[in-house]
């Protein structure tokens, strides 16, 4: 498909911001997630879909939500995903020039414990090892406010792992739980028959007090990692991000690609199975970019 006018003057603006001209088009350089993470599947679906409307997309894979953020921040990245409460964080307390282009999907907090684990509770999870989530990930700033919002009589020992590191180190003993936040269900773990799920619910309001509503209740249903019943948990939502600097035109662009083509980016638990306008516009105390609020009224007006 050739590339569209709105498309073509975004980059053409983005080009003349980053070289003084508008010649050379630049690459579109997408912050996602660890390679075979729901971050970087979703990230190589779009960054194809964007290449289908001629821009030039490269995917950068990362530690996901806070390093994407600072990538965003100073220039190694025009976009990319993060959950909410790393988003918030940046724009209420660090004050980072990004902005939100959409509200992506629900992820759950997962508290990993190996199936025949004593553990039923987070509070027995004082002085135990735990993995709380790479360095730089969204999963480590959601999983260092649980523990917080916890009040554990003693600390765990913690370590930083990313999720098939935590899976290993669990199953060999080495640690006895770890977090992951992530959508339902996440396929490195639906393909385990070893492990469940420990409940969360009762430090939502805990969260939600401290934090603010980045943080919902959340279900994760009966059967995902074979379980008989429902663990209620702790949800926050995916943003996709980009610079503040982002041309409008290619702001545009990318929300518009990014629902025209929802169907083939497969977003794990998204709303009725499919990312939707109305869902996406809400991004709390992050701001939406001036070119994502003009599709959202080309939509609903």
């Amino acid at each position: 498909m050739s590339i569209s006018r709105r498309a073509l003057l975004g980059l053409a603006a983005f080009a003349a911001a980053c070289s003084g001209s508008g010649e050379d088009l630049p690459e579109l350089r997408l912050a996602t997630g660890p390679a075979g993470g729901p971050y970087g599947q979703l990230g190589d679906r779009l960054a194809e879909e964007l290449r289908r409307e001629g821009l030039r997309a490269r995917v950068l894979r990362t530690a996901a939500s806070v390093q994407n953020l600072t990538m965003m921040t100073d220039g190694r990245a025009e976009a990319g995903f993060s959950l909410a409460d790393s988003a918030d964080d940046a724009v209420r307390v660090r004050r980072q020039p990004v902005l939100a282009l959409a509200r992506m999907y629900m992820n759950y907090v997962h508290l990993v414990v190996a199936r025949t684990s004593p553990i039923t509770g987070i509070e027995e999870l004082a002085g135990r090892a735990v993995s709380i989530g790479e360095e730089g990930s969204g999963t480590a700033v959601t999983a260092t406010r649980v523990l917080s919002a916890a009040a554990l009589e003693r600390p765990p020992e913690v370590v930083r792992l990313e999720l098939d590191a935590s899976i290993k180190a669990l199953r060999g003993g080495d640690i006895e739980a770890f977090f992951w936040s992530g959508g339902v269900p996440t396929p490195a773990l639906a393909a385990l028959d070893d492990v469940r799920l420990v409940p969360l619910e009762r430090l939502v309001p805990v969260m939600r007090r401290g934090f603010g509503p980045v943080y919902e209740h959340a279900t994760v249903p009966a059967g995902t990692y074979g379980g008989a019943a429902p663990v209620p948990t702790v949800g926050t939502p995916s943003y996709l991000m980009c610079r503040a600097t982002l041309p409008g035109d290619l702001a545009y662009t990318i929300t518009e690609t990014l629902f025209n083509a929802r169907d083939r980016l497969q977003a794990p638990s998204a709303p009725g199975g499919r990312l939707d306008e109305r869902y996406a516009i809400g991004t709390g105390v992050v701001p939406l970019h001036a070119g994502a609020i003009r599709y959202y009224r080309s939509v609903y007006g």
